[in-house]
């Protein structure tokens, strides 16, 4: 299409004056704009304005294919805007978009940041424990946020996690005439009358920061007990190897701790978390929230095979619990060829089931027998874990 019906307009805090030419034209020449009741306002579209709807729904945009349409976003609408949720249902030549400085970019010319080096968030509509994977020494992010309220709520989020020495810069309405910067420590935040739309720039000061290798603590996760403990946990994560994007299907979560450090080690990685007991359903869901990734791990009630029904296929298996025959049998026949298979067990039982389907399947079998100190009277020895055999394999 030479000539697109949809017009998507990046709009700045100073209104029309942020306008180039062609977004003037498009504006000008729209039978409906669509935008939030501030975007609207900006842009003196009121007359023709269709604000969005509550809950937010693209489903207006899509009802009015075929008309002069232009919709209205917050400076680049690619960048946490409606561009990408409206462009994924459009073809090619239906649209065009006219985007202005985002609120990262005018935050980081403000700041005097390198925004290669700056960690980009929108938090207006996600919990703060998205923050905590990135949470470091030093690290800087600039956040969007929902509303002034939100700043204060965030200051004292990080505090409760161990950055409260961390410096915030609150900037409400940037680039336009009630622009306003203001700076404040995250311990005793004391900033009032915040106005929206507002953006919060983190320069993190903690020691609290989460590792980035495999093996988190133990106690870092809510479980009964049922976890793979530490060492086994890292030389799993080796196993399964996650890749960005890849989704991975753990069965027997327990406590969820290795979807858990699957999302964590691969950007955009997912989980499904196979898992018969609501006490440890409870868990998995707690663990995924305390880590930010309750977009990217979904708890499943169930047993396998049966539970498995029905799932989108995976890239990547982890069985932790509940090994049979009769699950290895059915994941070898749903699973395409190129899936990772990792598989642990502890007893001799499951030791017998693993070895025989690598002397069948043939991949890797590896037997992991760890101890740690501890003491003995006014002395110390060695506590030995159960050993672990663990049988990786590729479809």
């Amino acid at each position: 299409m030479s000539d697109p019906w949809l017009t998507i307009i990046g709009l700045g805090e100073n209104g029309l004056d942020s306008l180039s030419d062609a977004s003037r034209k498009a504006l000008a020449e729209a039978e409906v704009v669509i935008g939030g009741p501030r975007h609207l306002e900006l842009a003196g579209a009121a007359a023709k304005g269709q604000p969005w709807p509550v809950p937010f729904s693209i489903g207006p945009v899509l009802a009015a294919r075929g008309r002069k349409v232009a919709v209205l976003a917050s400076g680049d609408p690619f960048w946490h805007g409606a561009g990408g949720s409206l462009a994924r249902h459009l073809e090619d030549g239906e649209w065009v978009s006219y985007p202005v400085p985002s609120t990262f970019a005018l935050a980081a010319n403000h700041l005097a940041w390198k925004l290669e080096e700056v960690l980009c968030l929108g938090l207006h509509a996600a919990p703060y424990a998205r923050v905590r994977p990135l949470l470091g020494a030093g690290t800087r992010v600039i956040c969007t946020m929902r509303d002034g309220a939100a700043p204060a709520e965030l200051a004292e989020w990080l505090t409760a996690e161990g950055f409260g020495a961390s410096q915030l810069t609150v900037m409400e309405c940037l680039g336009g005439p009630r622009q306003k910067v203001r700076s404040a420590p995250a311990q005793g935040f004391d900033l009032k009358d915040i106005q929206a739309p507002v953006a919060v720039a983190v320069e993190a000061a903690g020691s609290n920061g989460l590792p980035q290798a495999s093996g988190l603590a133990d106690d870092l996760f809510a479980s009964d007990g049922q976890i793979t403990k530490r060492p086994i946990r890292a030389l799993t994560l080796s196993a399964l190897a996650p890749r960005a994007g890849e989704l991975l299907w753990d069965i027997g979560g327990g406590s969820g701790s290795v979807s858990a450090e699957w999302c964590l080690a691969a950007r955009g990685a997912r989980a499904i978390t196979f898992e018969p007991r609501e006490s440890r359903l409870e868990n998995i869901r707690a663990n995924a929230a305390a880590f930010g990734l309750d977009h990217r791990m979904t708890a499943v009630p169930g047993k396998a095979p049966h539970v498995l029904e029905g799932q989108p296929l995976p890239d990547c298996v982890f069985i932790g619990g509940g090994g049979s025959q009769e699950l290895l049998d059915r994941l070898w026949d749903i699973l395409p060829g190129g899936t990772r298979l990792v598989a642990n067990g502890v007893t001799l039982e499951t030791e017998t089931l693993l070895m025989q389907a690598h002397a069948r399947r043939g991949g890797h079998l590896l037997k992991a027998e760890i101890a740690e100190a501890g003491p003995l009277g006014s002395m110390r020895d060695w506590r030995r874990a159960r050993p672990v055999i663990q049988w990786s394999v590729t479809r």
